[in-house]
């Protein structure tokens, strides 16, 4: 039965050697792929398919009864809302 430093020894080459087959065979791939690309055209949304991250709407916080502008709360003060008592227009308390 081998040691156990026999063992590390033969592992470490083994290792070594999965590196190496996955190197060469990772190029190989690659190669594979850009000629498909180029014979058929592919584009890069087509190889790699994606979609841009849909924002979250922010839901309305403030409404002015009088022009029927909303309002989230966020960014500057709107002039209808502006040095008023917010909790007035409130959207939950109208509710």
């Amino acid at each position: 039965m081998p040691s156990y430093q026999e063992l590390i020894a033969q592992k470490n080459e083994l290792d070594k050697r999965i590196e190496q087959a996955r190197n060469s065979e990772s190029k190989e791939a690659l190669a594979t792929i850009k000629q498909l690309i180029d014979t058929f055209g592919f584009t890069a949304q087509q190889v790699f398919p994606w979609k841009p991250e849909e924002k979250k709407k922010v839901q309305a916080k403030y409404y002015d009864p009088e022009s029927g502008a909303v309002w989230t709360g966020r960014g500057k003060a709107p002039k209808w809302i502006d040095g008023k008592d917010r909790s007035e227009y409130e959207i939950q308390a109208m509710a």
